[in-house]
């Protein structure tokens, strides 16, 4: 992938007062299509202000036959010029049962993934906005995954995960034996893991980590 530090970047010539400052203007689909691979297309966006700034930032999902990936876009200003500079990104399984759900509120990024076949994984990431010395970054604020089976073959487990305070809940899915197809919720346990910083590249993969947590004693 290029560079994009300096990508949309408009000289302002100086310093611009607040109230003169220029609206920066967003990331189009055009501009995104000119950074993809051979390959490579958008798999969805979404645009809001993750960093408080009031400028639009952008997330979107760059999809190939065998590869996904998340990608943070976070507005920027300076006394010179205003751009958007890469603030994180996330690989996703390749194997995605629509595509994923992404949504900006109140400055927070929250990415919906649903994959797999007749067994899914449902994982939702939560993550907001931080500057590091080096650099914008985005960290992981929450982490909620599901296994199941889409037909109710066998019996399914799902956690959530508050990684900003570390309180965690793991429930079994038990499926249900009279009524209609489902799952039953057995044996929930609440705990509390050691709080951690973790930015969006280092985020554990969903699976593995409800593995780990509901083996947990």
């Amino acid at each position: 992938m290029r560079s994009l530090g300096f990508i949309a970047a408009i000289s302002l010539g100086g310093m611009v007062h607040a109230a003169d400052r220029p609206v920066m203007p967003p990331i189009t689909d055009a501009m995104l299509n000119d950074w993809l691979e051979l390959g490579e297309e958008i798999e969805t966006r979404a645009d809001g202000d993750l960093n408080g700034d009031g400028d639009t930032d952008t997330v979107y999902v760059v999809a190939s036959p065998d590869a996904r990936t998340l990608r943070v876009m976070l507005s920027y200003r300076s006394e010179v010029d205003i751009g958007h500079e890469p603030a994180g990104e996330l690989k996703l399984g390749p194997d995605p049962l629509g595509a994923a759900g992404l949504t900006i509120d109140k400055g927070v990024l929250t990415m919906r993934d649903l994959t797999g076949g007749t067994t899914a994984l449902s994982a939702t990431y939560r993550y907001r906005a931080v500057r590091t010395a080096e650099r914008p970054r985005m960290r992981l604020i929450g982490l909620d995954a599901t296994v199941y089976s889409r037909t109710y073959a066998h019996d399914g487990n799902e956690m959530s995960w508050n990684v900003a305070t570390g309180d965690t809940i793991t429930t079994q899915l038990k499926v249900a034996t009279t009524g209609n197809h489902g799952y039953d919720k057995l044996h929930t346990r609440k705990f509390r893991q050691p709080v951690r910083t973790i930015y969006m590249e280092d985020t554990p993969g969903a699976e593995e980590e409800l593995v780990r947590l509901t083996q947990a004693k």
